[in-house]
């Protein structure tokens, strides 16, 4: 059985873990959709010493595959510092969206300018588990063969994986065999985001809905779950982890 847990508020990670009997918990280190530095709260720390397993998730904003350097650069400094605290806390990973090149724009550039993150990024204990996402057209990891490309353009480097089962339906990707398709692109699945979704297949919309209550069939998301071996966070509402935490624990 895979360590099973939720994304939940930075206040307090380990009495949110504790409610919602999770294993393993995912939080911000401040505003996702902010620029500042990460801070980590006196009650934040105390999930370090705890059993309970921690993942980061790194604001929303970063972009390091943009050729706008006002976005880029402050882009990799976060990343930079976010790598930094979520060691301090003992992380098992840093939780990154792909990120985007602008209209136009050659996706070939936001895969090289990846690998120069890579290239200029000081030695870090925390892998850098880059996340699958849901839309957007410029995308560097919506669909899975501009995944490819950027593992491609990551040859050499330890880079994870992060699989949302709510990006890849909205994204267009089958969750059939969604798994067995990553595994043959990265060799890893680091961690499940595990999601059901508001809207439907190919939608291109990232609005995460308990399990059940969305437009994917249960049996799909439990089949990548089973699939992955990873440990695996819900990103659902939080008046509904407990609920699909514990359907997990039943039903894998």
């Amino acid at each position: 059985m895979p360590l099973i847990g939720a994304h939940v508020d930075q206040d307090d990670p380990l009495a949110h873990a504790r409610a919602r009997n999770a294993e393993v918990v995912q939080f911000f280190l401040g505003d996702p959709k902010g620029w500042k530095a990460p801070v980590i709260g006196e009650k934040t720390r105390e999930i370090k010493n705890s059993d309970v397993e921690v993942y980061v998730h790194a604001p929303y904003v970063i972009n390091v595959a943009t050729a706008n350097n006002r976005v880029r650069i402050p882009s990799r400094k976060l990343l930079g510092a976010h790598l930094a605290a979520a060691a301090e806390l003992g992380a098992r990973g840093l939780i990154v969206h792909g990120g985007h090149v602008g209209a136009g724009d050659d996706p070939q550039k936001g895969f090289d300018n990846w690998r120069k993150v890579f290239e200029r990024l000081e030695e870090h204990e925390v892998p850098v588990l880059i996340e699958n996402t849901a839309g957007g057209g410029n995308a560097m990891a919506r669909k899975l063969e501009r995944v490819a490309r950027l593992w491609d353009a990551l040859d050499g480097f330890d880079v994870g994986f992060c699989l949302d089962t709510c990006h890849a339906h909205a994204g267009g990707e089958d969750l059939a065999d969604v798994v067995e398709r990553v595994m043959a692109i990265t060799g890893r699945i680091d961690l499940i985001h595990c999601n059901d979704s508001r809207d439907a297949f190919d939608s291109g919309a990232d609005r995460h809905a308990s399990l059940g209550a969305g437009q994917i069939d249960p049996e799909l998301i439990l089949g990548v779950c089973r699939s992955a071996n990873a440990p695996i966070v819900v990103e659902t509402p939080f008046d509904g982890q407990a609920e699909d935490i514990a359907f997990l624990r039943t039903k894998l």
